[in-house]
């Protein structure tokens, strides 16, 4: 599965460097660029170092404690309605 899109990097690419002793999403990104473009697969990053023992980034402790959504998981709620926007 990928984790970053921007640079095609998959998951056990991502697990291998934390293997090899990445332990921070900056630390990751240095061998293989993931996280550095667009930035929509930091949060997936941030999870695996905290599944594979490394200290969750303070944003995650912080939502853990808020009883937000894990940063992992696969769904999202779905976005409050708009209100309709009225042109004078």
């Amino acid at each position: 599965m990928y984790v970053c899109m921007c640079h095609a990097v998959t998951e056990d690419q991502v697990k291998r460097a934390i293997d090899a002793g990445a332990d921070t999403p900056r630390r990751i990104a240095k061998g293989c660029k993931a996280g550095t473009d667009c930035g929509s697969c930091v949060r997936r990053i941030q999870a695996l170092l905290g599944e594979h023992g490394a200290r969750p980034c303070p944003t995650a402790r912080l939502a853990a404690k808020l009883g937000l959504a894990d940063p992992g998981a696969d769904s999202e709620p779905a976005p409050a309605p708009m209100a309709a926007l009225r042109v004078a």
